[in-house]
């Protein structure tokens, strides 16, 4: 692996090496891109959303996407989201089934006056507003089973990690090397 970048996020994601439990929801609605670097790398994947969609509601849909450690169709696919906010970042142990579950489960919120509202997490620009605002419960349901939520900064030199211990929310930035961003 050539670019810094790369290897420091493989070193936040995998530190103690191979491990399935590094996932991306990436936001197909983002760019008419993704689904088809998604084919071209061969990576699994899973719709968010579910039952029988229309082609114009699949190609927008959101999907949950496995990583690989030390993969070359994982970097390919970071390499093209990275700085494109294409979705966030997860980090959960769980089967796939009960990662997509949980994730569905939160996909629909309801307003104050009932009505049904998608809520659009997988997007870097909600999550990263949305979960300081959250209380201890709120963020226990919206974390569910998963360890770590991590989604690029504006700059996309920087990446942010969100967990959640018994206090509440915690937050760390870890900074990328800029210079290997120009590659």
């Amino acid at each position: 692996m050539t670019n810094s970048w790369l290897t420091q996020l493989e070193k936040l994601f995998w530190p103690n090496g191979f491990k399935r439990d590094v996932w991306m929801i990436a936001d197909a609605a983002r760019d008419p891109q993704i689904l088809p670097t998604l084919a071209e790398c061969h990576m699994q994947s899973y719709c968010l959303y579910s039952g029988d969609l229309s082609p114009p509601l699949r190609a927008a849909a959101p999907y949950l996407v496995e990583l690989d450690y030390d993969d070359r169709d994982t970097r390919r696919f970071l390499t093209q989201a990275w700085g494109n906010s294409w979705g966030v970042f997860l980090k959960c142990g769980a089967h796939p089934n009960a990662v997509l579950q949980h994730l569905r489960e939160i996909l629909v919120v309801s307003e104050p006056y009932g009505k049904c509202l998608l809520f659009r997490y997988y997007d870097p620009r909600v999550l990263k507003i949305f979960l300081p605002t959250c209380h201890l419960d709120e963020l226990r349901s919206v974390f569910g089973p998963i360890e770590h939520f991590w989604v690029e900064d504006e700059e996309r030199s920087v990446i942010l990690n969100y967990h959640v211990d018994d206090t509440g929310l915690q937050y760390s930035e870890r900074s990328l090397d800029r210079r290997s961003l120009q590659d």
